[in-house]
């Protein structure tokens, strides 16, 4: 629970930045240490690819001196899309646990169901709905706000 309530609370950072509430903690789950934490930033890094998880996985590979993170455990506030699913398949992570699904953008419960495909080599064991309400509050707020705004 604590690890997602620090991927919620590096949502909440993202979003008073400017950027869409989403946040990612990489765990190993043997010491139960925090390898590397992510937040959205692709407005900020001019980086279409800097969304929460990527940052987070290019940091435990930094980190770890390996692109494969084989048996670490992924949190993300947010149902992760197509690219990080991708991401996160290619970089063998062996636990993902996602808070609010994503009907319109995600690609693990919905979508493309990424794991599912048969195009995809590594599927990690998925968690979804823990602190779903809290991730969701923030992605409703966040966008009622910029609705406004424009």
């Amino acid at each position: 629970m604590r690890h997602m309530a620090r991927a919620v609370e590096l949502a909440a950072e993202a979003a008073a930045s400017g950027e869409a509430p989403i946040g990612a903690v990489i765990v190993d789950p043997a010491t139960d240490d925090v390898v590397a934490e992510g937040a959205n930033c692709p407005i900020a890094q001019h980086d279409p690819t800097a969304h929460a998880e990527i940052v987070a996985l290019r940091e435990a590979a930094n980190r770890l001196g390996n692109y494969r993170l084989t048996g670490l455990s992924m949190y993300v506030s947010l149902e992760p899309c197509t690219m990080c699913a991708g991401a996160i398949s290619h970089a063998r992570i062996g636990r993902l646990v996602f808070g609010a699904a994503d009907e319109k953008g995600g690609a693990v419960l919905n979508g493309p169901r990424f794991f599912d495909s048969p195009s995809c080599h590594w599927s990690p064991e998925v968690e979804s709905g823990l602190m779903a309400s809290e991730a969701s509050v923030l992605l409703r707020s966040f966008f009622k706000e910029r609705r406004k705004r424009s």
